[in-house]
């Protein structure tokens, strides 16, 4: 794992570039999205741990910790220098007053995971996306419903503002890009029909291009006005999970699952750099500097990271990306295996959760469901009869948390194998019981 001397000495080495290589460092799960403020000066990160962080981009020192999210928070914007919107796994979108670190507007209505959010030209509204398949208008002073967008055949994964606010364009699972009305919340027209969902898409409309991303690694460029494609930038990755583009639409950045980013000039729609920043996972998501010099991504790591995009390809990797699930299994018992595959993101083994999304696990066996003091449970925990035994984990990821516990947190996963199963409870009783000894 890179250390900061390290990282020191390798910058040291490196050309002089316009910003200096720098981490983000104290989420407690991967950073799921990412947004740099209007005057360039602050970054917010939203995490899998449910909280949002507030940094400040020169020297990656975090300001605040914005907590209100019972799930994980997916997605993030500022609003103004004082406001900032997210929106979570838990369905809500909330409004923060981000100085003072309170909660100006829980937004509810969606009935899904919130996957976007972003700010009207004006600022006087908000339009959140959703799972759910609809997008959701909201007045940003009031924080009343404004209208909903019905129509998509699943999920919504990205909403922009066109038209100087009168239309709204929207990505989804189904496949389509569609252009709506504000006023009527009604669709204008069908801009794309890709075929696979579309995860990102981008807008500039001084320049009338429209750039999205898809499930199948499709990446293209449309003239946004006739729909005509400018530029087809697909490489062989797959799936596009991230896009932004700088303030002066002079080039965009394409994050994909297998943690490459790829820099586009928009000028020729020709690649300008492309390189890996994670060993293994994702990029999920991505954010230009001010001064277009740098990208900020983020993805399975706990961290966000700024590469320079000069001398990008000689800078280390996320920290730490290499999750320990992917070490031969010579190097790991079963049972590890397990936890980290199906655990090790949302909790620790020890006494101290470490901002991550579940309960810390020391003295699990023996214990009540929903029974530690320092940690938010859903209501379905925190009401259950259930105490952790062999029995009940077993149980627990035989049928999936979602049969098991319905209502909690817990992400819907199972172990199908009985052994599988056997093996991490041994671990676990194991693990959890000598971290609460320590």
């Amino acid at each position: 794992m890179w250390r900061m001397g390290s990282i020191l000495w390798l910058l040291s080495s490196c050309p002089a570039a316009a910003e200096d290589y720098r981490v983000f460092e104290g989420h407690g799960g991967p950073v799921m999205a990412v947004a740099v403020s209007g005057d360039g000066s602050q970054l917010l990160t939203a995490s899998f741990d449910y909280s949002v962080g507030v940094w400040q981009l020169a020297d990656a020192t975090r300001s605040v910790w914005l907590e209100g999210h019972r799930a994980a928070a997916n997605a993030v914007t500022f609003l103004s220098d004082r406001l900032a919107a997210s929106g979570g796994d838990d369905f809500a979108v909330i409004i923060w007053h981000v100085s003072e670190r309170t909660v100006v507007h829980r937004l509810e209505g969606h009935q899904g995971k919130v996957t976007a959010v972003q700010a009207s030209p004006d600022g006087e509204m908000l339009a959140s996306a959703s799972w759910d398949g609809t997008v959701r208008l909201w007045g940003v002073g009031s924080g009343a419903e404004v209208g909903v967008l019905v129509g998509h055949d699943g999920g919504v994964n990205d909403v922009v503002w066109t038209n100087e606010g009168r239309t709204i364009l929207t990505a989804s699972s189904d496949g389509t890009i569609v252009e709506w009305d504000v006023r009527s919340f009604r669709p204008i027209r069908t801009v794309v029909r890709h075929g696979f969902g579309v995860n990102r898409l981008e807008v500039d409309e001084t320049r009338g291009w429209l750039a999205y991303g898809a499930v199948d690694g499709g990446t293209r460029v449309l003239d946004l006005r006739s729909g005509i494609e400018l530029a087809d930038i697909t490489l062989d990755r797959r799936p596009i999970l991230a896009l932004a583009k700088d303030r002066e639409g002079r080039q965009i950045a394409v994050g994909d699952g297998e943690g490459y980013i790829m820099v586009v000039s928009t000028e020729n729609w020709k690649i300008i750099r492309d390189f890996q920043a994670t060993v293994n996972g994702p990029i999920w998501a991505l954010a230009f500097t001010g001064s277009g010099d740098a990208v900020i991504a983020g993805g399975i790591s706990d961290e966000a990271v700024l590469w320079p995009l000069d001398g990008a390809d000689g800078l280390p990797k996320m920290a730490e990306l290499k999750r320990r699930f992917h070490t031969s299994p010579d190097e790991l018992s079963n049972g590890e295996r397990q936890f980290l595959r199906k655990c090790s993101v949302c909790h620790t083994l020890g006494a101290s959760g470490d901002r991550r999304a579940g309960p810390a696990l020391a003295g699990l066996f023996g214990r009540k469901a929903g029974s530690l003091k320092d940690y938010s449970y859903s209501e379905a925990i925190h009401e259950s009869d259930i105490v952790w035994t062999e029995q009940t984990i077993d149980r627990l990821f035989e049928l999936g948390a979602d049969h098991y516990t319905p209502g909690s947190k817990m992400p819907m996963q199972r172990i199908v194998s009985a052994k599988d199963r056997a093996d991490l409870i041994a671990f676990l009783k194991r693990e959890t019981a000598t971290a609460e000894g320590e």
